[in-house]
């Protein structure tokens, strides 16, 4: 468990920098093509994660591919999350200032988390009560 706890303070690290860098870096390219060599740049480690757990896979795992139901949220989200997002982050990156960006991703996981429980209907743990979220109001 310690190890996934330092994976994700090291990922929440290097996406809270990504956004100074990423301003910096708009003075010289197009946000559009930015947003491209990011994620293209991001595709690339994966697909060298992707290489090096193949090879060391111990030959009874077997990969879990989406079933025929899935494929439409999974091309959702790749447009979504993958093309629109970038694009948009970039281009709003370009025109506000990278301390407003930083904090308006902060929102991100809280609106995610009620996109999931309100649109979805995912279950949340009992510890997270409805009364805690008085902005909501009752449903």
């Amino acid at each position: 468990m310690r190890q996934g706890v330092i994976y994700a303070l090291v990922a929440a690290a290097l996406f809270g920098a990504s956004t100074p860098f990423a301003k910096a870096l708009l003075e010289d390219v197009h946000p559009i093509l930015l947003a491209g060599l990011l994620y293209a740049g991001s595709g690339a480690g994966l697909a060298i994660v992707q290489v090096l757990r193949i090879s060391f896979r111990a030959k009874s795992e077997s990969i879990a591919w989406p079933s025929r139901g899935d494929w439409g949220w999974l091309a959702a989200a790749i447009v979504c999350g993958g093309i629109v997002g970038p694009v948009l982050l970039m281009l709003g990156l370009a025109t506000t200032a990278a301390s407003t960006t930083s904090l308006l991703l902060n929102l991100e996981t809280a609106f995610t988390a009620l996109l999931a429980w309100f649109l979805f209907q995912e279950n949340f743990d009992r510890r997270i009560r409805r009364d805690s979220l008085p902005l909501l109001g009752d449903r």
